[in-house]
This record gives C-alpha cells, sequence and structure tokens, in this order.
C-alpha cells in the first residue's frame, strides 16, 4: 500500500493527523490511500474543498483538530520518554498492519529500542478478562513465560487481570513483550500498571496510535484490539466473558485470517462463557505454549504427545497382561483357572506366572497365586481392572 518510505512533509503531516483522525477511521484511511497525508492535512487547514464521505459538521470538526495539531512538539514530547514515530514505508512498519485495509494505521508511536518489524514476525497475542480469577492469571502467564522461552513475543495491551499476567510471565521468563495501548505511549494506562509499563518500556515495547499525552476512550480501546490482532500470527484468550474486549480482539484476528485460540475453564464461570463460545466456532482449544507454537509457527514446531504415566504393567506382553488381569484383586486362584480366565492353556499359563513372579506382580502359595501388593496398586488403584 505504500510505495516507499515517506518524506519529511509527508511524516509531519501524519504524525499532525494522529490529533486529527480517530483510530480506525477508513473514511480518513481512504483519504490518505487515494490524496496522501499533506494533501488531507492541507483540505483541513481551509485550502481546497472539503474533502468526500463526511457530513458538514464533522468536516468542521475535524478542522478543529486540526488547527490544534503542533506536530513539532508531538515529536520533541515522543523524544522526551525516547519514543518515535513510526510510518508506513519505513523499515520498522509491520507489515501485516497492511492487511487492515482503510483501517490501517496513520502512523504508530513506539517506545523502546527493539525493533517493531522485526518482533512482529514472530508474536502471539495473549489477552483476556480485566477482572480475571487466579486460574486465568495462572494460565496466562504460564503460557506468555512458555512463549517467551521458546523465543516468541508476547502482545498485549497493558491492561489488569490477564493482559498484566501476560507481560508479567514473559518478563519473568527473561523474554519479549510488546504493549499496546489506547492512549499515548508516554502515558500509563492504568495508573496502576505505571510501573510494569516502564518496565516493559525498558525491556520491550509499548506502541499506540494516540500521539503523547493523548487519553483512552472506550472507543479506542475496541480500536486497539485490531492492531493487537493484525500485528500477531494468532490470538490466545484466557477468560473472556461473552461481551468482552478480548472476543473482539479474537474476532478481528479471525477477519484478518490469523489463528485464534481459547484457553478452557469451568462449564460454570462466566468468565470463561465467551472462550467457550469461541471453542465451539473456529478457536482451537489450547492449555499451554507448546500447543499454542505449534499452531502458529513453522513446520516441525510440535508439542509433545500427552498421555497419561506409564506404569509398569503396560509394558507387560499381551499374553502376561491377561494372566495378570485374570487374577482376583483377593484371594488365590489355581494356574488351571488363571488358565481359564485368560482364555490360554494350563502350560502357558503357568509360564506366565512366573514371569510376573519374577517382575513382582505375583506370587505363589502352595498351588494358589495371589496378586503381590505392587500389582494390586498397578491394577486396581490406578484405576485399572476392577
Amino acid at each position: 500500500m505504500t510505495a516507499g518510505p515517506p518524506g519529511g512533509e509527508e511524516r509531519l503531516a501524519r504524525v499532525a493527523l494522529t490529533r486529527v483522525l480517530e483510530p480506525g477511521d477508513e473514511i480518513g484511511g481512504r483519504w490518505l490511500r487515494e490524496a496522501g497525508a499533506v494533501e488531507v492535512l492541507r483540505r483541513l487547514d481551509g485550502e481546497g474543498k472539503r474533502l468526500p464521505g463526511v457530513s458538514v459538521r464533522r468536516w468542521e470538526g475535524l478542522r478543529a483538530r486540526a488547527a490544534g495539531a503542533r506536530p513539532e512538539r508531538d515529536l520533541q514530547a515522543a523524544r522526551d520518554v525516547g519514543a518515535r514515530f513510526v510510518c508506513p514505508g519505513d523499515t520498522e512498519w509491520p507489515s501485516p498492519l497492511d492487511d487492515l485495509g482503510a483501517a490501517r494505521p496513520i502512523g504508530l508511536w513506539v517506545r523502546g529500542r527493539p525493533s517493531l518489524r522485526i518482533w512482529a514476525l514472530r508474536s502471539v497475542a495473549v489477552v483476556g478478562a480485566r477482572a480475571c480469577t487466579e486460574y486465568g492469571a495462572h494460565m496466562a502467564a504460564g503460557i506468555a513465560a512458555g512463549l517467551a522461552e521458546r523465543g516468541w513475543v508476547v502482545v498485549s495491551g497493558g491492561a489488569y487481570g490477564v493482559d498484566g499476567a501476560a507481560h508479567r510471565g514473559a518478563l519473568g521468563a527473561g523474554g519479549a513483550t510488546v504493549a499496546v495501548l489506547a492512549c499515548g505511549v508516554d502515558r500509563p494506562y492504568p495508573r496502576g500498571h505505571a510501573e510494569l509499563i516502564g518496565r516493559i518500556a525498558e525491556q520491550g515495547l509499548v506502541v499506540g496510535e494516540l500521539p503523547p499525552g493523548d487519553h483512552p476512550t472506550p472507543s479506542r480501546f475496541i480500536q486497539r484490539n485490531r492492531v493487537i490482532a493484525a500485528l500477531t500470527r494468532g490470538t490466545v484468550v484466557v477468560e473472556a466473558a461473552y461481551r468482552s474486549g478480548a472476543l473482539a480482539t479474537a474476532r478481528g484476528a479471525q477477519e484478518l485470517g490469523r489463528f485464534t485460540m481459547g484457553v478452557p475453564g469451568p462449564a460454570t464461570s462466566g468468565l470463561s462463557a465467551g472462550v467457550h463460545e469461541l471453542l465451539r466456532g473456529d478457536g482451537v482449544l489450547v492449555t499451554d505454549a507448546a500447543e499454542v507454537v505449534e499452531l502458529v509457527g513453522d513446520m516441525g514446531e510440535l508439542a509433545p504427545q500427552r498421555r497419561g504415566p506409564v506404569l509398569p504393567r503396560d509394558l507387560l506382553a499381551p499374553g502376561a497382561a491377561r494372566v495378570l488381569a485374570a487374577l482376583p484383586a483377593r484371594g488365590r486362584v489355581t494356574a488351571q483357572e488363571a488358565a481359564t480366565g485368560a482364555g490360554t492353556t494350563p502350560d502357558d499359563a503357568v509360564g506366565r506366572l512366573y514371569e510376573l513372579q519374577s517382575l513382582g506382580f505375583v506370587e505363589r502359595h502352595g498351588d494358589g497365586w495371589q496378586l503381590t501388593r505392587q500389582a494390586f496398586v498397578s491394577v486396581f488403584a490406578s484405576g485399572g481392572e476392577s
């Protein structure tokens, strides 16, 4: 969508327009695509006729915003906190954001040293409820830490609950994390996460569409979610009610052709109801980082096969296992009775019984055979035959 790096005038115009157009404004996005930022700003400054698609009232409101834009001041405020402005066409611009079409960000304010484009190449969003349970926080932190240990970047929204747990999990594992904010990158929100967001800015990246000092609003949180969905290879939802911004992120990811995953919770939990609805659709159930990576990673990055513990009786040959199963939990049987129960000959049963005796599963008392305590625990207490 962009031929090359924007020139200085185009860049400055885009900086100014972050003060004018709301995130996700598709009409403004079409203006930028068709006329360019310099021409859009020129029209808003009163030079030329009104651009199409908006009412006179809306146009005048945009013009009032444009009159108050001070792009040089915003760039200086960004520099003061170690932030920069990244435009479409810049080397650092993440090309997956172009999938948003007319809703693509005008530009991004980026605080932190790493390259956003490089980090986005191998990133996963972990999002969920603000008022999460201990289970939700535990799962989010564990998945994020596991992703970080595997070299993946964890992206979230910096909010309370699941977002904060995901960021902390990645940082705790010494990994990479990105916080996408619905306000200026110099303005930590929520205030209770000022220390966390500052730490992310030091070790990772803090990203936002809004210029320095700008505040969040409900609509800006919703639009922020589209950036999280587009920036990453997939989105994991950990706890979300039916009405949840995290589900909006997942839906956005699905629309963009990204992977969507959900962590199951109790069927009785309202905070898991939205996740379960996602899983009833196109979402994929995941329980740890290995399963996430198997879905979003490269060929060969497979999760280990899951199975219960291997018990000694699992290693027995089929014939010996049948003879063992023929012995009762209590009391003794003869070799003939064991043969009948196992469906084999007496001679074969005797051979199998002595084999089982050498392995510690059975013991002989005169003409009778019975299970040892070891065998009883292995066969019955572990949920086997009864």
